[in-house]
């Protein structure tokens, strides 16, 4: 088997260069890194983990942990992590958290704690102090990507401002009578997504000079099958039908184009549609949504948590670092009656 000494004279540098080069730890000169990988490649000389691990005190693993990953945002939001991680040199453990309290638990108090993974990356997950105290006990650093925790670097979504933004665009398009599909009270957990989306679309609301109707909102899980009963029911009352549905997920926006479709209405021309992510069927369906772009959201997690575990690359000075979302104008939405 190849060693480092062999790829050092190959190469013409020190060993601790050949390991700086390979590792990403310290400075060396592209030109020097470009010349020691070329000669471990040529040799076939593989870094060893354990060697690596040891020397420089780090597994290069990071821990992310969600709350689920059956739901397409929290998975994005995995990948995009995955591929930054990849390409800086690091393996990721994937932590979910669907079985509740007691797993959780588990999660923070054991497996994060023991001597497996250099950082912590949770996805809209509300940490606790004694979380969060734990894990800054251990020097793991910990980023977290859905909204503020204190004393923690995070990637912060503002939810209010994003439902604002696509109820004022059905009322910028002359509706009065638009209805909110949200989460239900399983999902109103960290952060409290479904929560803060109701007052983002009651907001903009109000400041059209229109009342909110509790007759318009309906509650559903964030899944095609929940917008789709969900939107059933408002859809088919035959009385003041709402001309336009805002859906707190893009995945409920389809399931109401799907039940409008069923009910025999047209959409847009019946009913204006607009969610929120841009999943990926979002286009196909000409769904206009607000989207957040959730593996951009994975990326810069990475950047940030490099950005700890490598100071003096880019020292970031704020704690919370706001999310972009963008209307993306599709089909689904337009005039009432056109």
């Amino acid at each position: 088997m190849v060693g480092i000494d062999e790829v050092a004279r190959h190469a013409g540098v020190s060993t601790a260069t050949v390991s700086r080069a390979l590792s990403g730890n310290g400075h060396v000169s592209p030109a020097t890194r470009l010349k020691v990988e070329a000669s471990a490649g040529e040799l076939g000389y593989v870094v060893s983990s354990t060697a690596s691990s040891l020397a420089s005190g780090r597994m290069k693993n990071i821990g992310v942990v969600v709350p689920f990953l059956d739901r397409w945002f929290f998975s994005s939001v995995v990948e995009g992590a995955q591929r930054a991680l990849l390409r800086n040199g690091y393996d990721l453990t994937l932590y979910s958290l669907t079985g509740g309290g007691a797993e959780r638990r588990s999660v923070f108090e054991h497996f994060l704690l023991r001597q497996r993974v250099d950082a912590v990356i949770a996805i809209s997950l509300e940490l606790t102090e004694d979380e969060v105290a734990r894990l800054h006990a251990l020097k793991k650093p910990l980023v977290g990507v859905g909204g503020p925790i204190s004393g923690v670097r995070t990637l912060t979504v503002d939810d209010v401002a994003i439902a604002q933004h696509a109820t004022e665009h059905l009322l910028a398009l002359g509706h009065t009578r638009i209805a909110h599909l949200g989460g239900n009270k399983d999902l109103d957990l960290d952060f409290h997504l479904p929560t803060n989306r109701r007052v983002g679309y009651e907001r903009a609301l109000e400041a059209a000079g229109i009342a909110p109707d509790p007759a318009l909102f309906m509650a559903a899980d964030f899944t095609m099958r929940g917008g789709y009963q969900a939107a059933k029911q408002l859809l088919g009352s035959p009385h003041n039908r709402p001309t336009a549905v805002f859906a707190a997920s893009d995945e409920m926006a389809i399931g109401t184009i799907l039940a409008a479709r069923d009910l025999g209405l047209v959409v847009p021309r019946d009913v204006s549609v607009v969610g929120v992510d841009d999943y990926d069927l979002a286009d196909f369906f000409g769904l206009t949504t607000i989207a957040q772009f959730p593996r951009g959201q994975g990326e810069s997690a990475v950047e940030i948590l490099l950005d700890q575990l490598r100071p003096g690359l880019n020292q970031l000075t704020d704690l919370n670092t706001p999310m972009p979302f963008e209307l993306l104008v599709r089909s689904s939405t337009a005039r009432p009656g056109e």
